[in-house]
């Protein structure tokens, strides 16, 4: 009998004991391809040589040392190969150990930024549906998503939530895409103006969302407008790239796509490619000045903020994504993928929507291709694709609720950025048997 608390109680799981580039190996010996990189984690896959051997060496010569004291090499080195490589002015970083952590210290910092300038009033954080921010309470309120919400309500910081920009299936007949992305943003001025247009301190969104919408990214002209919104009320504009950031969407930063850059910028996963747990959470000059020359000290900490071994191992990722040129590699690859989903899903029956950016790239799910409806909860597709897609030896990340917390079925796929073509097709052979098991079972 096992003594560790599992994600789900229920479910008896195989053993991992190694990993080989893209696959991961079970105590029987069973090979699975890491189509979704674990949930957008290990995007140099599983026996990169050069982390491996940082990490070792970071060990020996120093494993920790508490930032309340001291700073470390690897941790000055990783800031500054990030700042480096980031848009806009961004100018510090904050390390942490996760995606909920770096959004935590984000809204937290929003917060304090404002009332250093002595605007204690800007309280207010906007967000959007069926977004995800992470699982701690801050960052679970930020998030928009209804069934990871519902039981924690009572805890749960009151935010704003506004429309999504969802195209495929919330433009209307009328509108082309910049007209609709055009729409959609300016829900955040109107709520800013509800609100009260100088009681706003931030608004949070993911520039493509990932594990609740399935690779989304926005339609043109979007995010400028957003950007032009927080300018005119001084709202600071946070960008979670938590999941698709570092590389996975074909551009380090995942917002350089969109011809924006933030005031504070989330990143993880991709960041320790599963080597170790870290994150960051990255601010401008103007940000950082502000508490500098106010109070001097950021009102937040955790134990292992700046941890050497984790920094370690995020510069050695950092430095192979950058001297291996993989960000290429990605744009490449990603077209490979998504041409061979299109292949093998695009007349599908039940597949509505083939979408994403590099190799972050989502698949959804439909009960009727022409009225775009979803299939019906109680089906539970979602997990039954999860468990099919597992019997053929592929990680995958299907998820329920696609369209409002609980109607709606979608597959996020991120495989690692090192993924030959053959593998990716390997990778969609696998997902179409588990899609027409699956389907041709209901």
């Amino acid at each position: 009998m096992s003594h560790v608390f599992p994600r789900h109680c229920h479910a008896t799981l195989p053993t991992a004991v190694g990993g080989e580039g893209c696959f991961l190996i079970d105590s029987d010996g069973k090979r699975y391809f890491d189509g979704s990189g674990g949930a957008a984690v290990s995007c140099l896959g599983h026996s990169n040589i050069r982390v491996r051997e940082a990490v070792k060496a970071q060990v020996d010569q120093l494993a920790f040392a508490h930032t309340g004291f001291f700073t470390s090499e690897p941790a000055e080195r990783l800031a500054d190969l990030l700042i480096a490589q980031a848009p806009g002015d961004l100018d510090r970083v904050y390390f942490v150990s996760g995606g909920s952590e770096a959004v935590e210290s984000a809204i937290k910092l929003a917060r304090q930024y404002h009332v250093e300038r002595g605007q204690p009033q800007r309280r207010h954080l906007i967000a959007r549906r069926q977004s995800y921010h992470g699982n701690t309470i801050g960052a679970l309120s930020a998030g928009g998503n209804a069934w990871r919400r519902q039981q924690f309500g009572p805890l749960l910081v009151e935010m704003s939530h506004i429309a999504p920009c969802y195209d495929y299936a919330e433009r209307r007949d009328d509108e082309t895409p910049e007209t609709y992305g055009q729409r959609v943003a300016n829900e955040l001025e109107a709520e800013i103006l509800r609100l009260g247009e100088d009681s706003v301190m931030a608004f949070i969104a993911e520039p493509v969302v990932g594990a609740t919408l399935g690779a989304v990214p926005a339609v043109p002209g979007y995010f400028r407008r957003v950007r032009e919104i927080c300018d005119r009320y001084g709202v600071l504009l946070i960008l979670d790239e938590v999941m698709c950031g570092m590389g996975r969407t074909g551009h380090l930063f995942a917002c350089d796509a969109d011809g924006v850059a933030p005031d504070i910028l989330c990143i993880a996963k991709g960041l320790g490619a599963g080597y170790q747990p870290i994150g960051a959470m990255l601010c401008s000059a103007g940000i950082y000045d502000s508490i500098a020359q106010g109070t001097g000290f950021f009102q937040h900490g955790h134990t292992y903020v700046g941890h050497p071994v984790a920094a370690a191992a995020g510069l050695a990722v950092l430095q192979e994504i950058l001297e291996q040129d993989l960000i290429a590699q990605v744009r490449q690859r990603g077209d490979h993928a998504r041409a061979a989903l299109q292949a093998r899903f695009g007349q599908h029956a039940h597949i509505g929507d083939i979408r994403g950016r590099g190799l972050f790239l989502g698949v959804e799910l439909v009960a009727d291709r022409a009225s775009k409806q979803s299939f019906d909860p109680a089906l539970g597709l979602a997990g039954r694709l999860k468990k099919a897609a597992f019997a053929e030896g592929l990680v995958c990340y299907p998820m329920p609720g696609t369209r409002d917390g609980r109607n709606g079925d979608h597959v996020l796929l991120a495989p690692p950025f090192i993924a030959s073509e053959a593998e990716l097709d390997l990778m969609v052979d696998r997902l179409g048997r588990a899609v027409d098991s699956v389907i041709g079972a209901l």
